[in-house]
Parts: structure tokens; sequence; C-alpha cells
């Protein structure tokens, strides 16, 4: 069934600015805190923005077997909780045009309900998955100067945005600790 819309009253959020992949990295593992079954989060920003690097401290945070790489070419990975906790399953839709008809093949409604789903490059293909998800747009500063007169490439503008009734009450400002 397709997701209902959602007004922006609906949505709840937070924006956080990191200056280390090490920081990304334990954004996820925080972040982990807050999700259980049936959770999509969406990721989305630039190549090298930190997208993977969030979700490995994520998988980190959720105790699931195997290292986080990006699925780019397998499109999708699946890694088993090593405890009580859900599975995630890591999607790269980079490579995949349509909407959710395209990823059908990914089973990935079957998976939701289980799992913690995220999905690297879902705008516009996955929405329908759910009336609830997590969305975080990565913003990468590049060739700005930081204070020693290099570009300041490590810089990340994020801001994760809880939409549908699942996120309403939540509090996202765990994730600014």
């Amino acid at each position: 069934m397709p997701a209902a819309p959602h007004s922006a009253a609906d949505a709840v959020s937070v924006e956080l600015t990191l200056t280390a992949a090490e920081q990304t990295r334990e954004l996820g593992r925080r972040l982990a805190g807050l999700l259980r079954a049936g959770d999509l989060v969406m990721l989305s920003g630039e190549l090298g923005a930190g997208k993977t690097t969030l979700t490995r401290g994520l998988g980190e945070g959720l105790g699931v077997r195997g290292a986080v790489t990006s699925p780019t070419f397998v499109i999708a990975r699946v890694h088993p909780s090593l405890g009580d906790g859900p599975p995630l399953v890591h999607v790269d839709a980079y490579r995949l045009g349509g909407g959710l008809d395209e990823m059908e093949d990914l089973d990935l409604d079957v998976s939701l309900p289980d799992s913690v789903i995220v999905v690297e490059w879902g705008e516009g293909k996955v929405e329908e998955l759910t009336e609830d998800r997590l969305q975080i747009a990565i913003h990468r500063s590049t060739g700005t100067a930081s204070g020693a007169g290099e570009a300041d490439d490590e810089t990340r503008r994020l801001t994760v945005t809880g939409i549908g009734p699942r996120w309403s009450a939540a509090d996202l400002s765990v994730l600014t600790a």
C-alpha cells in the first residue's frame, strides 16, 4: 500500500555539523540506539559525503555481522545481527532508475518489518515502502578555507528529518550529543 503523504507538521528535524569521518561514524552508532526493526533510513549526499561511513557506524551500533562497505556493485547487502537486534539491510540505489517497481526484486517490502533498511540514493525510489522514514541529507563542504589555509573537505552538515507518526515524538536531539 502506498505511503500516505505527510505534512511538515509530521516531520521533526535536527541539524548537525561534523568535522571528521570518526564523528560521522559515531553519529551512526548513536543513531542505532533510536532505530528498531521496521525502520527505513534514506541517505542522500554527493559521492564521498559519508553515507557509507555513517552506515558503518550504524552497523557497529546495531551489532551486526560483517564489514559494512558500499553495496554499489551488489546493490544490497544484508548484515545479520550478532545478538537479538534486527539485521541491517544496506542498499545503494544509485544505479537503479525508476521507483519502487524497479526495486521490487530486492524484496525490501518483505525485509522491512524485521530489519533496519538503509538506502543510499533512495529519493523517489523507496518512499512508498512505509509512511515513516528517517531522511538524512549529508552536505560536504569542499574548497572552503580552514584556519590553516587548507581546503576543509572534512566538514559535513547533516539534516536528519523524521517523517511520519513513528518519528513525530522522537527526540532526535540525542544525535547532537
